[in-house]
Protein backbone atom coordinates (compact mmCIF):
# COMPACT_ATOMS: atom_id res chain seq x y z
CA UNK A 1 0.00 0.00 0.00
CA UNK A 2 1.36 3.28 -1.28
CA UNK A 3 0.20 6.77 0.89
CA UNK A 4 -0.92 9.39 -1.47
CA UNK A 5 -1.31 12.96 -1.38
CA UNK A 6 -4.75 14.87 -2.64
CA UNK A 7 -3.13 15.76 -5.89
CA UNK A 8 -2.08 11.74 -6.39
CA UNK A 9 -5.50 10.58 -5.29
CA UNK A 10 -7.45 12.89 -7.87
CA UNK A 11 -5.02 12.00 -10.39
CA UNK A 12 -5.50 7.69 -10.05
CA UNK A 13 -9.53 9.18 -9.45
CA UNK A 14 -9.45 10.02 -12.44
CA UNK A 15 -9.42 6.89 -14.17
CA UNK A 16 -12.53 4.91 -14.69
CA UNK A 17 -10.57 1.59 -12.89
CA UNK A 18 -10.56 3.68 -9.54
CA UNK A 19 -12.92 3.88 -5.93
CA UNK A 20 -12.49 5.84 -3.30
CA UNK A 21 -13.14 3.75 -0.18
CA UNK A 22 -14.46 5.65 2.63
CA UNK A 23 -13.72 3.60 6.09
CA UNK A 24 -14.96 6.39 8.34
CA UNK A 25 -18.44 5.82 10.45
CA UNK A 26 -21.29 6.83 9.05
CA UNK A 27 -21.79 9.78 11.81
CA UNK A 28 -18.16 10.94 9.97
CA UNK A 29 -19.18 10.49 6.21
CA UNK A 30 -22.57 12.39 7.31
CA UNK A 31 -20.31 15.81 7.67
CA UNK A 32 -18.99 14.98 4.59
CA UNK A 33 -17.06 13.08 1.86
CA UNK A 34 -15.27 13.31 -1.04
CA UNK A 35 -18.01 13.02 -4.38
CA UNK A 36 -18.70 9.31 -5.78
CA UNK A 37 -16.92 7.48 -2.56
CA UNK A 38 -18.49 4.45 -1.20
CA UNK A 39 -18.83 4.21 2.62
CA UNK A 40 -17.38 0.72 4.20
CA UNK A 41 -17.49 1.80 7.58
CA UNK A 42 -14.35 -0.43 9.25
CA UNK A 43 -15.86 -0.88 12.53
CA UNK A 44 -18.63 -2.35 11.38
CA UNK A 45 -19.33 -5.84 12.21
CA UNK A 46 -20.17 -6.77 8.07
CA UNK A 47 -16.71 -4.93 7.23
CA UNK A 48 -14.91 -7.60 5.63
CA UNK A 49 -17.53 -9.42 4.19
CA UNK A 50 -18.24 -6.09 2.30
CA UNK A 51 -14.59 -6.06 1.41
CA UNK A 52 -14.33 -9.29 -0.07
CA UNK A 53 -17.15 -8.61 -2.56
CA UNK A 54 -15.11 -5.73 -4.28
CA UNK A 55 -13.74 -6.09 -7.29
CA UNK A 56 -9.93 -7.35 -7.09
CA UNK A 57 -8.67 -6.08 -10.26
CA UNK A 58 -9.92 -2.34 -9.44
CA UNK A 59 -7.46 0.66 -7.62
CA UNK A 60 -8.64 1.66 -4.37
CA UNK A 61 -7.90 5.15 -2.63
CA UNK A 62 -8.41 4.46 1.00
CA UNK A 63 -9.85 7.45 3.05
CA UNK A 64 -10.94 7.89 7.21
CA UNK A 65 -10.48 10.69 8.91
CA UNK A 66 -7.05 11.16 9.74
CA UNK A 67 -5.61 8.02 7.71
CA UNK A 68 -4.60 5.66 10.76
CA UNK A 69 -8.41 3.52 9.80
CA UNK A 70 -7.57 3.75 5.94
CA UNK A 71 -4.08 2.03 6.26
CA UNK A 72 -5.45 -0.59 8.74
CA UNK A 73 -8.53 -0.99 6.03
CA UNK A 74 -5.72 -1.31 3.37
CA UNK A 75 -3.23 -3.36 5.02
CA UNK A 76 -6.66 -5.84 5.41
CA UNK A 77 -7.00 -5.80 2.01
CA UNK A 78 -3.69 -6.00 0.79
CA UNK A 79 -3.81 -10.02 3.06
CA UNK A 80 -6.40 -10.62 1.03
CA UNK A 81 -5.21 -9.94 -2.18
CA UNK A 82 -6.27 -6.55 -3.09
CA UNK A 83 -3.18 -5.66 -5.46
CA UNK A 84 -3.80 -1.73 -6.44
CA UNK A 85 -4.43 0.29 -2.75
CA UNK A 86 -3.54 3.28 -1.97
CA UNK A 87 -4.18 5.37 1.60
CA UNK A 88 -4.64 9.38 1.39
CA UNK A 89 -2.31 11.06 3.74
CA UNK A 90 -3.95 12.77 6.78
CA UNK A 91 -7.34 11.70 5.37
CA UNK A 92 -10.35 13.92 5.41
CA UNK A 93 -8.31 16.73 7.80
CA UNK A 94 -5.62 16.87 5.31
CA UNK A 95 -7.76 16.78 1.75
CA UNK A 96 -8.15 20.27 0.36
CA UNK A 97 -11.08 18.92 -2.30
CA UNK A 98 -14.98 19.36 -2.38
CA UNK A 99 -16.78 17.55 -0.17
CA UNK A 100 -20.78 16.20 -0.25
CA UNK A 101 -23.17 15.44 1.96
CA UNK A 102 -24.73 12.06 1.74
Amino acid sequence: MRNINGDELRQIRSTENAVVLDVRTPAEVHEGMIEGAINIDLMNQYFQDRVEELDRDKHYLMVCRSGGRSAQAGMYMESIGFEYVYNLEGGMMGWDGDVVRP
